[in-house]
């Protein structure tokens, strides 16, 4: 009776520990000194200016963790939405596409006519919201089958794997 309790006990434990493991936050930020983007489980250093932090892991009961390879294809080709708010509905048909993918993903929200012309330098040409960018890849104003194309190229799924569902993103 008392080696079944220890081996409850003990399984108890490495479940607590794999989930903890599972929850890790991931940090991306550029480094100042060589110009380069850190992906790491580690905070940054202080003095970086701009940090996206995403809970990749993190679990509940309506958003299951993600799946491994997806996770590492998140780090190795990030996904960033841009929009506008009050964005009409090809803003709504881009999450539309990535949440069907179920593609992690970050959205920023193009505010000021500086931000737009920011995009425009780092997407290489005049931007049309919504854009994408699949790691040094991108693509201005939407266009499903383009879109498509580099997450195929990155690798992410034509559909989303069983479980993974992304929670709304508040502009939806």
């Amino acid at each position: 009776m008392r080696a079944i309790k220890q081996a409850v006990l003990a399984a108890i434990v490495a479940g607590v520990c794999v989930t903890g493991a599972l929850a890790q936050s991931t940090y991306r930020w550029v480094d100042p000194k060589t110009g380069g983007t850190v992906i790491s489980d580690k905070p940054p250093p202080p003095g970086v200016k701009k940090v996206d932090k995403a809970n990749w892991g993190a679990s509940d009961n309506d958003n299951p963790p993600l799946p491994y390879a997806l996770r590492q294809l998140s780090e190795k080709f990030p996904v960033i939405l841009y929009v506008r708010s009050g964005c009409p509905t090809y803003c709504q048909q881009a999450r539309a596409l990535l949440n069907e993918r179920g593609v992690p993903f970050t959205e920023k929200v193009i505010a000021s006519e500086e931000e737009m012309s920011e995009l425009g330098k780092q997407l290489g040409g005049e931007p049309q919201l919504p854009s994408i960018r699949v790691g040094r890849q991108s693509s201005s104003g939407f266009a499903a089958d383009t879109w498509n194309s580099l997450l195929d190229a990155a690798g992410y799924p034509v559909k989303a794997p069983y479980g993974v569902k992304r929670p709304p993103t508040g502009n939806e």
